[in-house]
């Protein structure tokens, strides 16, 4: 039987400072043993939560290196703040990645939410979904024609020109990370893929079918069939000597972790794709080169 959907892992953001060497380590072994997709946050920095002050590499200059010292694997940011940067200009980002990659980045896109790092290097952090949506008009638009006239409240654009383009003529397909009913209206129309974190539906195949379900009537509203949707998912999974992945947004409940045996994640994975699920991301427990390796065994399982 074919794997019945892609597997990827998220790369780590601030569970301790990984140096490019081990980024690079990780990279390497995930696309030697056959996984599909590496993945980063797009943060800046986290304080105020009680812990100390910490912060990841910036990520689109991760994710073009990580696009040169992969040959196969897809890549993108799980999801890229539009608000950290001009919209043009993180659609040239994203173009240039293209073209280093060969055609492999997926463009994962969302609004932001941590108020810190707005503040602490000067973004506007009120009207974020406004912002975006004028960002994601912006952003599609000249990754797709190239080309984009744009007068917006927030952002204008004169006869702007995206040059040189990227491998995809239409350029590299667009996903969007967030449940929230007018983000899902302003992107459903345009998306390929849809994705959701493992807190908000519980890291359960349960927790993620009501989730389903109005992503779906969502893109009915759109005039859209929800069959056309690709809906993605990160997955928590845990290996011994877990101690409870520290990501980010530390508000976010906690939830059990899939074990990250092929016994329960090979059967694990497969319950998900017969939701609908095509692609997931791994946030591994803990997370690093050793534990990508330890996914071996499972996808050979889905592969057999």
């Amino acid at each position: 039987m074919p794997r019945p959907l892609k597997i990827g892992v998220q790369l780590p953001e601030v569970e301790y400072v990984a140096r490019w060497s081990e980024l690079a380590e990780m990279a390497r072994g995930a696309e030697a043993i056959g996984l599909d997709s590496l993945w980063l946050g797009d943060h800046l920095l986290y304080r105020d939560d009680g812990l100390p002050p910490r912060g990841p590499w910036e990520a689109w200059s991760t994710l073009a290196a990580l696009a040169a010292i992969t040959e196969r694997v897809e890549i993108g940011p799980l999801v890229a703040a539009t608000s950290f940067h001009n919209p043009a200009m993180l659609a040239k980002k994203a173009a240039t990645i293209e073209e280093i990659s060969g055609g492999r980045l997926v463009l994962g896109l969302g609004a932001g939410w941590n108020e810190a790092e707005y503040r602490a290097y000067g973004f506007p952090f009120g009207k974020r979904v406004s912002r975006f949506e004028e960002a994601f008009t912006v952003i599609r638009t000249l990754l797709r024609d190239g080309r984009c006239d744009f007068h917006g409240t927030y952002y204008e654009l004169h006869d702007c020109e995206l040059l040189p383009r990227g491998p995809r003529p239409e350029g590299p397909p667009l996903m969007i990370g967030s449940i929230g009913p007018r983000m899902l209206s302003i992107t459903l129309p345009y998306v390929q893929s849809w994705n959701a974190w493992f807190t908000w539906f519980g890291n359960s195949p349960e927790g993620y079918r009501p989730m389903r379900d109005t992503v779906d009537e969502a893109c009915r509203r759109a005039g859209r069939d929800p069959a056309t949707l690709e809906r993605t998912l990160a997955l928590f999974i845990g290996f011994p000597g877990s101690q409870g992945r520290k990501l980010g947004d530390l508000s976010d409940p906690d939830v059990a972790a899939i074990p990250g045996d092929p016994e329960h994640l090979a059967p694990a994975l497969r319950a998900f794709a017969a939701e609908g699920v095509t692609h997931v991301q791994l946030v591994l427990d803990p997370i690093n080169a050793d534990t990508i390796a330890a996914l071996a065994p499972t996808l050979a399982l889905l592969d057999s």
